[in-house]
């Protein structure tokens, strides 16, 4: 969980290297998509338009380092 509320805290601040390190890491230990959805809309509730930039990218992010999960393929850089 803690990964997760990084990963807003990243959102809110507009780091996309942080966005990625913890989302990557939250994916590690066990995230589901739902869990981060949930993350990526109390960041937008809390960071306005600026959030909604890089809460899509997270979102896109996400996707990736999943289907990379299900697959047993890295998505370090994705």
């Amino acid at each position: 969980m803690s990964e997760l509320i990084a990963v807003a805290i990243a959102i809110c601040t507009g780091c996309e290297g942080c966005i990625a390190y913890h989302l990557e890491e939250a994916v590690r230990a066990g995230a589901t998509r739902e869990e981060a959805l949930a993350v990526l809309a109390v960041a937008l509730a809390m960071g306005g338009g600026p959030a909604a930039v890089y809460g899509g990218k997270a979102l896109r992010m996400i996707d990736g380092l999943l289907d990379a999960s299900a697959s047993g393929a890295s998505a370090v850089g994705a």
